[in-house]
């Protein structure tokens, strides 16, 4: 038996060394005939397949070829499945404007290029050889998503972006579409330096002037009060409303106040002497809930203003003369918001879960945006800010004259305009979702916005109209984009209901206010952790509000303060 065993175990191992001596004869042959190495990993090599006895096939030599893409994965095999492609050294790319225009021919550049190099590159393009007033700009490319064409940010290079959006080609003209930025630069606030006591109810709502000098707040005290900005002293208590102070507004000329309070009354006030002008109006049957003035831009005396409350009708005044003008009826249950915006419409959203656009001048409804499946909460328009600051901006000058307030206000909107396009409404309610409109043209929504677990109690956009905050009850922030409406990220951190938030001059910074207690600063886009946390606190902040020309932050709490923060 041994023996057998043995001659058996020759005789495999003598068939063993004359597979090997054919499999190693093939390969060279092989080898030589194509010039492949079919050992090398990234072409495919050569496996026993084969058995050493009692094979049918009398051909079948015992190996076979193996292909790389059987055999081995290759980088790049693995790299797409980890969202990671091969990028081109260059890419071909087309310059264009909001409008649509071409800047130059198309350019071949480098794939890595940086925000920094897209700007060096644009402003040579414009011929802008000024160094100290070059406005640096942000880079749009458009992407098909799901049929639709939107809006990605390139944020630090055009590499970054190619490897997070897959769907864009590398192998066509990418466009790209700039947009000019702020050119000033808010410093981000990291303390409190003041604190203003005075109200002896929580404080409800605070709000800068449109040039920054003074600050104005009221709350359920009953009382208005203003305060210098750089004392952080009081200048008045207003002490004529008999109920909760709802609502304020400064006219966008800064030259009036106005108050509304539950009991439906509204009262116009001289910031500079601290009295009412006038008497007392009685607006509506009903408490008042939101006040809106008429851009300078189309009235240089900023007298008129509309006013919204539960009676569910809107009223335009002209404050100047306490005249009534027109009655805006329809709605059918309470008047939560109202906006005036830069081209005559009026909009007006409300509980019976639709947004009616008005004529202003003519008080007639233009349409119904039908689309919300609970009460309305609040509205921005992408104009909100240049239309609040009026003629003034981050240089706070002075006008002599209301002419030259007026020219400079039209200016500043007809440039605002021009690189917007169309004015673009969002609006957030309790069923959890958003909306965003372009109501002067249609009476479709651009997009429905989800996301929120929780009502939608704020909306702001920012001043240069990139993005848009959703605040909500769900204790996060939503950051979106302005013009399509695509997400772009949560910020996470409050650990109550974010009541409000406000935007710096320059659109880089985001503050909310929180039941939590604090008020948290954000980086946009790029900050999903807050960049500081503004404690101090002692109850709910209900109030919000940044300095038109970026130098401090104001805070209203239920603990009866302000708080002023700077850098």
């Amino acid at each position: 038996t041994n023996l057998q065993s043995n001659k058996f175990d020759r005789i495999l191992e003598t068939m063993a060394e004359s597979v090997a001596e054919t499999v190693a004869s093939t390969v060279a042959s092989t080898v030589a005939e194509t010039g492949k190495d079919y050992g090398d990993k990234k072409t495919g090599g050569i496996a026993w397949a084969g058995s050493l006895v009692g094979s049918k096939n009398p051909n079948n030599l015992g190996y076979r070829y193996s292909t790389a893409s059987k055999r081995y994965r290759t980088s790049g095999q693995d790299d797409l499945e980890n969202g990671i492609r091969d990028l081109p050294k260059n890419i071909q790319i087309q310059f264009r404007n909001r409008k649509g225009e071409d800047l130059a021919e198309t350019l071949d550049i480098p794939t890595n290029s940086t925000i920094d190099d897209l700007n060096a590159l644009v402003h040579s393009l414009l011929e802008d050889t000024d160094d100290s007033g070059k406005v640096p700009y942000s880079f749009y490319a458009k992407v098909l998503k799901n049929g639709v064409e939107d809006d990605v940010e390139v944020v630090m290079s055009l590499a970054e972006m190619l490897q997070n959006e897959l769907t864009i080609s590398t192998e066509t003209v990418l466009n790209l579409v700039y947009q000019p930025l702020a050119v000033f630069r808010v410093r981000p606030v990291t303390r409190c330096t003041d604190t203003l006591p005075g109200h002896t109810e929580a404080v409800l709502h605070v709000q800068y002037s449109p040039d920054g000098r003074m600050l104005a707040s009221g709350g359920g005290d009953t009382t208005v009060r203003f305060w210098d900005v750089y004392t952080a002293t009081p200048k008045h208590t207003c002490k004529e409303h008999k109920n909760h102070v709802l609502c304020t507004s400064w006219s966008p000329d800064g030259v009036r106040f106005v108050s509304a309070d539950k009991n439906g009354v509204l009262i116009v006030w001289d910031p500079t002497k601290g009295t009412s002008t006038g008497k007392h109006i009685k607006a509506h049957r009903q408490y008042i809930t939101s006040l809106a003035w008429e851009p300078m831009h189309r009235n240089a005396s900023c007298d008129r203003l509309a006013t919204a409350s539960k009676d569910t009708t809107c009223k335009i005044w002209n404050v100047r003369t306490q005249s009534l003008l027109r009655t805006l009826s329809g709605h059918t249950d309470s008047v939560e918001a109202v906006k005036w915006g830069g081209e005559e419409l009026l909009y007006t959203a409300s509980r019976d879960r639709t947004i009616k656009v008005w004529n202003a001048d003519r008080g007639i409804l233009v349409r119904t945006l039908v689309g919300h499946g609970h009460r309305i909460n609040t509205l921005a328009l992408s104009s909100d800010y240049v239309l609040r600051t009026g003629p003034f901006d981050h240089k706070c000058l002075k006008f002599s004259t209301k002419e030259e307030a007026h020219a400079a206000a039209v200016k500043k909107y007809e440039e605002f305009s021009e690189k917007q396009g169309q004015e673009r409404l969002v609006s957030g309610s309790d069923d959890f979702t958003l909306f965003i409109w372009n109501p002067k043209e249609s009476k479709h929504p651009i997009k429905r916005l989800t996301g929120h677990q929780q009502a939608v109690n704020h909306i702001a956009f920012s001043p240069d109209g990139r993005y848009f905050a959703s605040a909500s009850f769900d204790k996060k922030t939503k950051i979106w984009n302005g013009f399509s409406g695509d997400f772009l990220v949560t910020l996470t951190g409050h650990v109550g209901s974010v009541y409000q938030v406000a935007w710096s001059g320059d659109s880089r910074y985001l503050v909310t206010a929180s039941k939590d207690s604090t008020a948290k600063l954000w980086e946009i886009p790029s900050g999903k952790r807050a960049k500081e946390t503004l404690p101090g606190h002692a109850d709910e902040v209900y109030a919000l509000d940044w300095s038109p020309n970026g130098g401090s932050v104001a805070t209203g709490s239920k603990d009866r303060t302000i708080k002023i923060w700077k850098h």
